[in-house]
Order: C-alpha cells, then sequence, then structure tokens
C-alpha cells in the first residue's frame, strides 16, 4: 500500500467496466481531501448538473490508512444535489480499512445504470448486480439482504441508501456499516441518480508491515497517548452528548427551532441521562480503540402479554440536538425513536431535524397548515415527527418534496425564511455566536468541522474580525491535512503536525512529512478552487433573521458584528483561492 502514487479503480455504471488508474500527486495532495479534490477535477464536470449521469462520486482514503489508530475515515466527495456545487462528506466505520486491503486509494464512480444495482469491488474484481427487487426498501432491509448476498463479515463495508436517496431527497445520506454516515449534502441521492443501491468493498489483499525499526516503536506509543491518558477519554465515556449540558449552560444549544439557547429541560436529554437510561454498548470504526459510538437500545411493546421487540440505535451530540432540543423533544427514549425512522429512509438526522423544526414553527404562525404536513406538528410531538419523517424520506406531497430540498426552498413557496436555521445548510447544534454563524455559513462543508469556530467563540468575548478570519483560515488548512490523512477529527488533538510527520516517516514518505504546511495550504486551496468554479459565492449565502435575535453568553448578538465576519471571510477565502472574479 506504501507507493509513491495513488492507484484508482474507476467503475462505470453504463458500461459496467472498471479500469485501474495510476496518478502522481501522492506529495502534493496527499490522499482523502486533497485526493478527493483532484479527481473530482480530472472526472467531474463542473458545468453539469449534479445528477448528470457522467459525475462522479468518490471515495478516498489517505497514506496512514490502515498503519496507525484512528486514521479510519474515508472522504466521499460529488456535486451537491442541496445547491449544486462540489462538497464532501466524511465517514468511518469499515469503509476505509477495507478500501486499503482492496489495495485502492480511491473509488471513482460515473455513468448511470438502467437498473437498480449493486457493485462489488476487491482486490482482484469487480461485478454489478440487479437489485430492482430493493426498490423502495429502507435502509435495514437492504443491509440484512446485501449482508446475505455477500459473505465475509469483518472483511467488507457495506454502504448503501434508503427511499430518501432513490427518491432525490436533497438530505439523503448513504449508511455506512449500519452506524456511520457520509450525511451532509445528499450524497445519498448522488448514489440514487445513478440507480445505485449499495456498495460493497473486500478487504481481500495482503500487506507486509513497514520496514522501518521506527514504525512499531511509534506505533506503540501513538496507541498508549490515545488509550492510556485522558485525551480520548470524554469520547469514550459518554461521548459526544456530553457536551448538551455545557452548552445549555452557557446558553448556546438550540431549542424549539432557535426561539431559546436554554432550557431547564435538559436533564431529561443530556448525556448522562442517555448513558444512564439508554446506552446498551460501545462501538468503534475499524482501525480505532477509542469506542465514540454510543449504541441506545428502544424497547416497544407491539402486542398483549408483554410481546416486546427490541431495536439498537446509534446516538451523539448532533442528533440529540436536531431531533431532541431543537424539536422541543425531552425524552431519551422518543429522541431515539425519531432517529430510527431518519435511518430507515436513510435522512441525514440533522438537516431532517432542523427543517422539521422550521416546519412547526410554520404551522404556529400559520404559513402552512395539516394540508401541507398531513400530520399536525406541533413542538414536543414525537409521534408525529416520527410520521413526518416517514413522509419527508419518501416525498410524499409537493410541501415534502420542497422540504427535502431545503428549509429556505419551502419558505421560499410557503414564507418563513426569517426563521429558517439555516448557515449555508440546516445548521448543526452549536448557538455560541458570531464566529460560529460566519464560520459554519461559509465554511467548506458547511459543518461546525470546517473550522473551530464554535470554540473560539466560547473563549474570546472581544471583537477583534482580523483576529478571527486568521484564526479561521489557518485552523481549515490544518484540518484539510488532517482529512487527506484521513484521521477522524476527534484525534486533532494527539496528531499535531511533529506527530504527522514522525508518522508519515517511519512508514515511507518524507517528502510529504517535511512539506505538511505547504500541503495543507495547497489541498485547502484546490478545494476551494473546485468548490467555487462548480458555483459557490459569499455574496449568495444570506443569514436568516432568527441568528441575529439570540443570546449567548456574551449576550445579544451583534448584527453589524456578524456581518462584518462574514463579509470578511468571504472575501479571505476568494483570496486564498485565487480566484478574480466569480
Amino acid at each position: 500500500m506504501i507507493r509513491d502514487h495513488f492507484r484508482v479503480l474507476v467503475v462505470n455504471l453504463r458500461s459496467g467496466k472498471g479500469q485501474i488508474v495510476r496518478l502522481d500527486g501522492r506529495n502534493t495532495e496527499a490522499g482523502g481531501s486533497g485526493l478527493a479534490a483532484l479527481l473530482f477535477n480530472k472526472y467531474g464536470h463542473v458545468d453539469r448538473l449534479w445528477n448528470d449521469p457522467e459525475q462522479p462520486v468518490i471515495f478516498a482514503i489517505g497514506p496512514l490508512t490502515g498503519y496507525f489508530p484512528l486514521m479510519s475515515k474515508t472522504v466521499c466527495s460529488f456535486k451537491s444535489p442541496y445547491h449544486d456545487q462540489y462538497t464532501e462528506s466524511h465517514a468511518g466505520g469499515r469503509s476505509a480499512l477495507s478500501l486499503c486491503f482492496a489495495n485502492l486509494d480511491a473509488l471513482v464512480i460515473v455513468g448511470k445504470s438502467e437498473r437498480l444495482c449493486s457493485l462489488t469491488v476487491s482486490s482482484r474484481s469487480l461485478d454489478i448486480q440487479d437489485v430492482s427487487f430493493m426498490k423502495g426498501m429502507s435502509v435495514d432491509e437492504t443491509g440484512k439482504l446485501l449482508r446475505g448476498m455477500s459473505p465475509g463479515s469483518g472483511h467488507r463495508t457495506i454502504m448503501r441508501i434508503g427511499p430518501a436517496g432513490e427518491n432525490g431527497v436533497a438530505m439523503a445520506n448513504i449508511n455506512v456499516d449500519t452506524y456511520r454516515h457520509f450525511g451532509r449534502l445528499g450524497g445519498g441521492a448522488a448514489l440514487g441518480a445513478k440507480n445505485l443501491k449499495g456498495i460493497i468493498i473486500y478487504g481481500d489483499a495482503v500487506f507486509p508491515q513497514p520496514e522501518s525499526k521506527e514504525y512499531p516503536k511509534l506505533f506503540t506509543e501513538v496507541y498508549r497517548q490515545i488509550t492510556a491518558t485522558d485525551m480520548m477519554k470524554k469520547y469514550h465515556n459518554l461521548g459526544t452528548p456530553a457536551n448538551l449540558q455545557g452548552l445549555n449552560d452557557i446558553e448556546s444549544l438550540p431549542w424549539r427551532n432557535l426561539q431559546a439557547t436554554s432550557d431547564p429541560a435538559i436533564e431529561q436529554i443530556n448525556g448522562e441521562r442517555f448513558a444512564t437510561d439508554n446506552l446498551l454498548r460501545n462501538s468503534a470504526c475499524s482501525g480505532c480503540p477509542v469506542g465514540c459510538i454510543h449504541v441506545g437500545y428502544v424497547r416497544e411493546m407491539f402486542d398483549a402479554n408483554h410481546r416486546y421487540t427490541f431495536k439498537q440505535v446509534a446516538y451523539d451530540y448532533e442528533m440529540i440536538f436536531s431531533l431532541g432540543t431543537m424539536l422541543g423533544v425531552t425524552s431519551t427514549r422518543s429522541v431515539l425513536n425519531i432517529l430510527d425512522e431518519m435511518e430507515k429512509a436513510g435522512l441525514d438526522a440533522m438537516s431532517g431535524g432542523v427543517a422539521l423544526a422550521w416546519a412547526t414553527e410554520a404551522t404556529e404562525k400559520e404559513h402552512i397548515s395539516e394540508k401541507e404536513t398531513e400530520v399536525k406538528l406541533s413542538f414536543g410531538d414525537a409521534k408525529a415527527y416520527q410520521q413526518a419523517t416517514v413522509l419527508l424520506g419518501n416525498g410524499s406531497n409537493h410541501f415534502y418534496r420542497l422540504l427535502g430540498q431545503g428549509s429556505l426552498k419551502a419558505a421560499a413557496e410557503y414564507g418563513g425564511a426569517d426563521f429558517a436555521c439555516v448557515l449555508g445548510q440546516e445548521m448543526a447544534g452549536y448557538a455560541t455566536g458570531e464566529v460560529f454563524f460566519a464560520a459554519q455559513s461559509l465554511g467548506f462543508r458547511h459543518s461546525h468541522l470546517d473550522s473551530g469556530g464554535y470554540s473560539y467563540d466560547q473563549k474570546h468575548s472581544d471583537q477583534d474580525v482580523a483576529g478571527v478570519i486568521d484564526f479561521l483560515i489557518k485552523d481549515e488548512a490544518g484540518r484539510a491535512f488532517m482529512t487527506s490523512m484521513v484521521s477522524c477529527l476527534f484525534a486533532r488533538g494527539v496528531y499535531k503536525d511533529a506527530l504527522l510527520a514522525d508518522c508519515l516517516n517511519s512508514v515511507g514518505y518524507p517528502e510529504l512529512a517535511a512539506t505538511i504546511d505547504t500541503a495543507g495550504a495547497h489541498i485547502q486551496k484546490i478545494r476551494w478552487q473546485t468548490r467555487i468554479a462548480t458555483g459557490f459565492s459569499p455574496e449568495n449565502i444570506t443569514i436568516p433573521k432568527r441568528f441575529f435575535k439570540i443570546k449567548t453568553w456574551k449576550g445579544p448578538i451583534d448584527p453589524l458584528y456578524l456581518n462584518t465576519l462574514k463579509s470578511e471571510y468571504g472575501k479571505a477565502i476568494i483570496k486564498l483561492a485565487g480566484v478574480t472574479t466569480l
């Protein structure tokens, strides 16, 4: 797997054939995010729509995948159905190691199958099967059938989509090995547009360990830091739901479509309550010893005489925000029940929950009624949200088809744009202040992980525009290199640049190890150049009025400061991309 070039499998679903391509760029694009951008520029079409059959869907891993702990992510890139621009989504599960042991740095899928199909690849084979009988099946049902058709548990990854992906919903995700997802910005619809229901990747090759004497010593030290210190303890213990109580305490947790930023009811759905009442077990991505995946259980009586069914649902902070506090749902069991419906439909739970929160307030303000929603939506009514999730995933009527393209698309027809909680896409769960609102609005993935804007807000009460912009640009460059390795971003406290350089040297990439800063800046630049070429313009993104009307621990949001940050951050992005005209 250690090589000075990229080994890429390009599959054309129309012809049913694949081709191995050798590509240079190991010391410049590195892998992951950088490799994905390189491949989109080779196989993508900036001037065609997202659902053009020739648009590629790309899965890419990094040079340290399989060699060090937490190098466990895969980058999926595509032209997004949400805004028709180039984007990325990241997921773990077994996807990264399966690609690595299939002897591939990346898989590129182009073309469109005539019938609903599944794609199976390994280090030695490629197979496309007609799975028309799976049309309309849930993610659960599809997963069970694909597992039955694909023996080899533990050595393969299974990715699949649900009804939402088949229906072109711009919030559709790609489920990976049950508990992980390529979530935001519609990767599920990108596969659905290709009539691709599932992807199975077998990791069936064998590789020797690196020959250097430094490698085993370094691996042992990295493993010790991750497992024998407190650096990753929070992710294994309560997990990211530990943040719920803290953000609520500092008035930074969105409640009821961001009509409030704190509520005493947090005690009913904070991380401690989920762990005490619903946690069944921890799980982890392949190649990760941390176990940050928290799997909860819900028991439901389906018949008399104590006949029960039992389901397992993985939860984390963002899901509890979007399907709990944002919807005014304050029961752990109810949150997991709504999340279970999101999983079956193949919907991104963050986007879906925030969109339903907008629809609820739009109902309260009489922009829409039960005529559009088919069920009466009111904050706290978990049963109604379970039903609405099914309707959203199926695109059951004109209203839900619009809402599935984004809250602002629905608001453009029905009204209510002022209270749509959209920062480039449906917001993440951090109402920390002006820096985060500006950062998510213009961030590359519109993600809270594009930069540490949410953290900056919590540490700074002053208004230093130049300092903020410098922080956001530099922080993003570092993260772009991390996601090119492709490391879990939870490990960014462990994998500082010096350790990354040691890791790269120990497995045989000395040139890349010596140029981490310049490689990160280069990858950041080509990602933005690609995004801008597909239509991104900071001036086209507006921040809805709801974000100007809230209060955080710093006091009321300052509209002038927020608008200035957004304007200056947009200029800085265009400058770093080296684009002279939009």
